[in-house]
């Protein structure tokens, strides 16, 4: 899980110089991100020099599932969200990704289609690196070779954990789980409470937790009616932390 920033957020577009399509960056476009902590100066000027930058719309995605691996990409600022459709036709949330996340590097290391659509939840600039490219970094860079496995480590974690989520936990656990999740992924302390920062759907919700969208519906009017979280039309807001996480622990 990606770390909140000293103001217990993450850094957002309006936090970060914004770069500029086709300007050339150097590292301070990116040391405020965790990823690159460890990296001294002239790597980071070194990676930053090499990319390009893209913006994405809200709304707009990055690649789509099937595709053939162009690049390998990195979250600057804004929120992507990675649905997988099924052979049956259901769409499922595979990933969130923010700042300093990456994505579709499993598929140019493995040189296989990308898996997922990501599409941006709110505006968001993204850095891409061609294959051979991003390779060759990471051979000049021990550091970024380890970044990359501990990145990979971070989202199988999360994955095995939604499994076993899934398979063992009855399902209001599960939806008070991944609402946790996203608190602290993209959460904001504001008077009253903690505000996920980006647009989140009960469908969304649902796809993250393998429930019904009705099922979700009606824990979240629950919730709402206890006072654990107040929402609306793609907002939400933990209004009681603690007792959503008694509920996640069946305490």
């Amino acid at each position: 899980m990606a770390s909140l920033s000293s103001s217990g957020r993450h850094p957002l577009a309006s936090d970060v110089q914004k770069p500029v399509p086709g300007a050339r960056l150097d590292g301070t476009a990116i040391q405020h991100l965790d990823f690159f902590k460890a990296f001294d100066a002239d790597a980071r000027d070194d990676i930053a020099r090499m990319a390009r930058v893209e913006r994405i719309p809200r709304g707009g995605v990055l690649f789509t599932q099937g595709e053939r691996p162009r690049a390998v990409f990195m979250v600057l600022s804004g929120r992507l969200k990675a649905t997988q459709a099924t052979p049956e036709g259901r769409k499922v949330v595979v990933r969130l990704a923010g700042p300093g996340d990456l994505v579709g590097h499993v598929s140019v290391f493995n040189d296989t289609p990308y898996p997922a659509t990501p599409a941006a939840v709110s505006e968001s600039v993204v850095l891409a690196w061609s294959p051979g490219v991003f390779i060759e970094l990471m051979a000049d860079h021990p550091a970024l070779s380890l970044a990359v496995v501990r990145n990979m480590g971070k989202f199988i974690e999360d994955a095995h954990t939604r499994l076993r989520e899934s398979s063992t936990e009855r399902v209001e656990r599960r939806i008070a789980h991944a609402v946790l999740r996203l608190a602290r992924y993209a959460g904001r302390r504001i008077e009253g409470g903690v505000e996920i920062e980006f647009p989140i759907t009960r469908q969304d919700i649902a796809l993250l937790t393998g429930a019904t969208l009705h099922t979700v519906s009606r824990i979240l009017s629950a919730w709402e009616h206890e006072g654990i979280v107040d929402g609306g039309r793609q907002h939400l807001i933990l209004r009681d932390p603690h007792a959503l996480a008694s509920i996640a622990e069946e305490v």
